[in-house]
């Protein structure tokens, strides 16, 4: 077997292997975050050393190819950008430190294992894996109130998810006896016709659509968000949404295209997840339950492209997951920086950030813009993508109802941003000092989200050319 195709998962294993052992030594912050963003650096690198290699492992249960490796790359940069955040996590208790970073690893760990798992076992433990370190996490909230009520929450609405799954999963093998991708791939397809494949099929999607917060599985999202350790709530926000689409685009690939009946459940886990999500997000104040229900919008534009079921829905699904990493990432990287002792923001705590950090309130000006779908930004191109292939596929009206939900998003949106740029402050608040590393990310962030608004076309050749290879 050639285990160089497994070196950015080898990293992420040492690296979960010595926050283990570290854990079981003496505290020590600043020893643990150095050896963190170490590892995390290593695993971008190999990631992107691995990104052309392809074969298949473990008797074709893994798959490594351009899909699942454009993937990896994206899981790899979002673990190292959240640990670049963890210099000062103040979330979680000091002598935790290690099992937080053991935790995130693991995570990582197993959401790269998700993009590349071909048998329906392997995408089951992986799934559970990654959401079980993401419960832990959630619990080791400092205030420990808030996460052990959120993290609660989170795992009976997951387990629930899972056990949904699994039935489905039941039904999918019931009825067609394979357990492979490949062998489904060739099987299913002249079964969508039943009505019993299309309820496994939609089933057996439900634990993806609770990592990626479609309704209805999304009442765990608001309170996630609030009760986790800020990092950690970016974590859930920006990487974990990325496995969600490797996984659901790669399962709902596997119908080619043949279901109506498939096509209309998403449909309406589409619309239904775009209006409540905007809807919901109008009345909130604390920050973390806004970009919950802002997720609960992006998974229903995300579902938009997917439902397609075409290479250039595929293709638009999987640049709009890689934009909501940016995204996401920097409007929490921006609240980690100004709630620096690790409490919940409230939005009205912006104000008068343009004076405090203008660096800062500029990152999430772009955010914000991009996430509404404003041009020239990756969030606009994203969405004009997705709305391009839905039209191509003739959802005219489902085009319509998603421009009158991005119309929507713009009044939350502006909200934020009105209180970063014009209210003032209730008191003379300090300037916010930024490290050189946290000026840095600040400036990638804003040049990503405006760079590839003006040139997406090496990103969106990326994104193309691993669709192909899908079922």
């Amino acid at each position: 077997m050639n285990w160089i195709l497994l070196t950015p998962e080898l990293i992420l294993l040492l690296a979960a292997a010595l926050f283990l052992i570290i854990a079981c030594l003496k505290p020590d912050p600043r020893r643990d975050y150095q050896l963190a963003v170490t590892m995390a650096a290593f695993t971008v690198a190999a990631a992107i050393a691995c990104a052309t290699m392809s074969g298949d492992l473990f008797n074709h249960v893994y798959r490594v190819d351009l899909f699942s490796q454009v993937f990896k790359a994206l899981l790899a940069i979002g673990f190292f950008l959240v640990v670049v955040l963890c210099d000062d996590f103040q979330g979680v208790a000091p002598s935790h430190h290690g099992e937080a970073y053991f935790l995130l690893a693991v995570c990582t760990l197993s959401m790269m294992m998700l993009a590349s798992a071909v048998h329906l076992l392997a995408i089951v433990l992986a799934l559970e894996l990654s959401s079980y370190s993401l419960y832990i996490l959630v619990f080791m909230r400092r205030e420990h109130r808030w996460g052990m009520i959120s993290g609660l929450r989170y795992f009976l609405v997951g387990a629930s998810a899972s056990a949904i799954m699994l039935f489905g999963l039941a039904l999918i093998y019931g009825v067609t006896g394979a357990v492979h991708i490949d062998i489904l791939v060739q099987r299913l397809p002249a079964m969508m016709g039943q009505p019993v494949v299309v309820t496994g099929l939609l089933l057996t999607l439900a634990g993806f659509f609770f990592k990626l917060a479609v309704f209805p599985f999304h009442f765990w999202a608001p309170e996630a968000y609030q009760g986790a350790p800020n990092q950690v709530a970016a974590f859930i926000a920006a990487v974990s949404k990325v496995a969600a689409v490797a996984i659901l685009l790669r399962m709902i690939a596997m119908a080619q295209g043949n279901s109506d009946l498939l096509a209309r459940g998403l449909i309406a886990m589409a619309v239904i997840s775009m209006t409540v999500g905007n809807l919901a997000a109008i009345a909130q104040r604390d920050f973390k339950r806004l970009m919950a229900f802002s997720s609960v919008a992006h998974a229903g534009y995300l579902l938009l492209g997917m439902l397609c079921m075409t290479p250039a829905g595929y293709a638009a699904a999987m640049f709009y997951g890689a934009a909501v990493l940016i995204m996401k990432y920097t409007c929490f990287m921006v609240m980690i920086r100004v709630a620096d002792d690790g409490r919940n923001l409230q939005i009205d705590e912006l104000a008068g950030l343009h004076r405090r950090s203008p660096l800062l309130a500029l990152a999430l000006m772009m955010a914000l813009f991009s996430l509404a779908g404003i041009p020239p930004t990756v969030g606009f191109v994203g969405k004009l993508m997705i709305f391009v292939a839905a039209m191509q596929k003739g959802y005219l009206v489902l085009v319509l109802i998603a421009m009158a939900n991005v119309v929507v998003s713009l009044y939350y949106y502006l909200l934020v941003l009105k209180a970063a740029y014009l209210d003032e402050p209730a008191q003379s608040l300090p300037a916010i000092n930024l490290t050189i590393p946290a000026r840095l990310v600040a400036v990638a962030m804003i040049v990503l989200i405006v760079g590839i608004g003006f040139y997406p076309t090496p990103l969106l050749d990326l994104v193309q050319a691993a669709v192909l290879r899908l079922p």
